[in-house]
């Protein structure tokens, strides 16, 4: 049935996987719109019974893969290439990395970078640090790195690492399902396979439409700065109107005409408006203030990479660090295929450290520029940015360049840059989607792409009605726990099939159970035995 709608419809896709997540995603919004506060009330509920009870699950499997990735890159591993041993990057590292970071958490430091530290400033979250005290502002400063430096990028560099080895490696498709092949074998072509991918469509579909809501909240503020435009529902979902048009065009453009040239313009924007804040603002004590936020972060990273709150349960790490971590995780799926289809020819030991040190060391050099400056105009009276915050963090980056003088071109620019940044998430993300939905020998599709491109749209602005920002971060936190599972077992698939390609063999062969002399010993035993008369 699903065969002949599809031709009816004359797409080229995996029916089970497009239309299965196409009709959750609908269903999502046919139930979201008429019964909004019920929907917003039941993930409410779940995202508390995940926080209470696995709040703990997020945090160690974060940490621990951050760990099999750093070992993996200093291991005898690091030295095989995504791709034939022969095989050199398709792009350079400048342009790889642009493309990274445009792909990545752009949109999420545009709208935290001034936010996060200024509220861990005025509410600390460890007991006994006074507010908006010298220790608030270090621990402040901290935890914005923590939340966007090595941890969020291995979120990211897991997934494309994977699917760019398994793809480049050993010619399977750029899915997700694709990894555990390993595991299930030929099963991957399957409901098994299929299953994995539809949950990897929904992550993503969800997680950048949590960024569209977030991006269209930050915007209606900024449109309300400079031109006094009102913050009402329909307004936003005008905004996302908007940004899922120019979206879809530049999606119907592919990658290298769309997603890359946008992608470049943006980081020359963000930086522009980094060196306009670092020159106008409180230079030496950026400078300062990046070299010690640098100590702070190494010096505390070992602990707090592992702390749940155990003995001092507030809801802050619910409300923060598991957030992020869910948010993060649902943009896996897409962020890492991207990363992978950027990323052929690199050794695993290049792709680990870019893609790891690389944006954390941006992330740095983000965080230190808008969260230090942030810091300092709050502790300096000139803007009251704590209060404005907390009413409303979606204002902070407007609020906070009032305190420097032509605030007004600066802001317009923020507007310009955050537009963009939503665009490549978008584009890039309907390019996977579109991946993940067909086979490998079917050809992309404009008006399969421009169909992700609109769903995500569509999701963002039923989300922003149903509840704002706690419904954002209530239905993200909720759907990003299957996913995170699925992390796990990629490591783990990724690490057999490392070991059976060092050894020699083929991704097949591992399959077959003949990667590894105990498992091809036991067969031969096991075939003798059953040879005895």
């Amino acid at each position: 049935m699903l065969e002949r709608l599809q031709r009816l419809l004359g797409l080229q896709t995996i029916p089970g996987v497009f239309f299965t997540s196409a009709g959750v995603a609908a269903l999502f919004v046919l139930l979201a719109i008429p019964y909004d506060q019920a929907v917003a009330n039941a993930f409410g509920v779940l995202t508390g019974w995940v926080a209470q009870n696995l709040g703990w699950f997020y945090i160690l499997s974060v940490t621990a893969l951050l760990i099999f990735l750093l070992s993996l890159a200093l291991s005898r591993y690091g030295k095989i290439r995504l791709g034939a041993d022969d095989s050199r990057p398709d792009y350079s590292n400048l342009t790889w990395f642009t493309m990274l970071f445009a792909a990545g958490i752009g949109t999420i430091l545009m709208f935290w970078g001034v936010a996060e530290p200024v509220s861990h400033l005025a509410s600390p979250p460890f007991d006994g640090v006074e507010a908006n005290s010298q220790r608030a502002a270090s621990d402040a400063m901290t935890i914005a790195l923590y939340h966007f430096g090595l941890h969020t990028w291995t979120i990211f560099a897991m997934p494309g690492l994977a699917i760019g080895y398994f793809a480049y490696r050993h010619n399977l498709p750029m899915r997700i399902s694709s990894l555990f092949y390993p595991i299930l074998g030929k099963r991957i072509y399957g409901p098994l396979g299929w299953t994995v991918d539809v949950i990897a469509v929904l992550g993503t579909l969800f997680g950048v439409a949590t960024s569209l809501g977030l991006g269209t909240l930050q915007l209606n503020s900024g449109l309300s700065y400079l031109f006094g435009t009102p913050t009402e529902g329909w307004i936003q979902v005008l905004l996302i109107a908007v940004i899922t048009s120019v979206a879809a065009t530049s999606v119907a453009l592919g990658l290298d005409k769309g997603v890359r040239r946008l992608s470049q313009v943006n980081i020359g924007l963000a930086l522009l408006l980094i060196l306009f804040v670092a020159v106008v603002g409180p230079t030496v004590f950026i400078a300062e203030g990046m070299v010690q936020s640098l100590g702070n972060y190494l010096n505390d990273l070992p602990w707090l990479a592992f702390w749940t709150q155990t003995f001092a349960e507030s809801g802050w790490q619910r409300q923060w660090t598991l957030f992020y971590w869910a948010w993060t995780i649902s943009w896996a799926p897409y962020v890492g295929i991207f990363i992978a289809r950027i990323s052929r020819g690199r050794t695993i030991r290049e792709f680990i450290a870019g893609v790891l040190f690389a944006p954390t060391v941006f992330t740095l050099v983000w965080f230190g520029v808008f969260g230090l400056s942030a810091i300092n105009v709050e502790l300096g009276g000139q803007v009251a940015l704590a209060e404005q915050v907390q009413q409303d963090p979606s204002v902070a980056v407007f609020a906070f360049l009032e305190a420097f003088p032509l605030a007004d071109i600066a802001s317009f620019l923020s507007i310009i840059i955050i537009v963009i940044f939503f665009t490549t998430s978008s584009d890039s993300a309907s390019l996977v989607i579109d991946m993940l939905t067909r086979r490998d020998d079917q050809p992309s599709l404009v008006r399969q792409r421009i169909f992700w491109a609109a769903s995500q749209g569509v999701i963002a602005a039923t989300l922003l009605l149903a509840g704002g920002l706690d419904a954002l971060q209530n239905v993200i936190t909720s759907l990003g726990l299957p996913f995170c599972v699925l992390l796990i077992f990629m490591a783990v698939s990724l690490f057999r099939a490392l070991r059976a390609d060092h050894r020699g063999y083929s991704v097949s062969e591992l399959v077959q159970g003949r990667a590894f002399p105990q498992v091809e010993a036991a067969s031969a035993e096991k075939q003798e035995g059953q040879n005895v008369p």
